[in-house]
């Protein structure tokens, strides 16, 4: 079993640039978060995009939602920013039948050192392998089917 990772950004792959005080996308931490938990999960990696999940719009989860539809890889991770996952969920939702999808975050970027990321991935990885065909939102070792889950800000 193959589990797909589709990474949209979020978070997880912020960088904070000295130079001007904001948080910056660069490239995805996935790999080293996947080698620093020692995963043995047969895994492939598609970056769709790096953007945070306030700035997504229709056309970027269109494509999201084309590419778990045409995934042949029956488990996708999807890493996603928090402040619109519940969103994208939905729309994955409505659409996606024959898939177990795991949607995550994390609230602090892995380039800082100590972020929840690490714990959300490899709690996705072990509810995308056992869970039903489904939609699902993971954070902080829960997971929440994607017609039952709100932000909590």
């Amino acid at each position: 079993m193959t589990v797909k990772f589709l990474i949209t950004g979020g978070t997880f792959d912020k960088e904070y640039m000295e130079t001007t005080g904001d948080l910056v996308f660069k490239n995805t931490h996935i790999l080293d978060i996947l080698k620093l938990g020692r995963c043995k999960v047969d895994i492939k990696i598609r970056t769709l995009f790096m953007i945070d999940s306030l700035e997504m719009t229709k056309y970027h989860r269109n494509i999201i939602l084309e590419k778990c539809l045409n995934s042949k890889e029956e488990k996708i991770i999807i890493t996603h920013g928090t402040d619109s996952i519940t969103e994208t969920a939905n729309i994955l939702g409505q659409n996606v039948k024959d898939k177990t999808i795991i949607l995550t975050g994390a609230m602090i970027p892995f380039a800082f050192g100590s972020s929840d990321g690490l714990f959300n991935i490899g709690s996705s990885l072990a509810f995308v392998q056992t869970l039903p065909h489904g939609v699902y939102i993971s954070m902080n070792g829960k997971y929440f089917r994607w017609d039952n889950v709100k932000k909590i800000r």
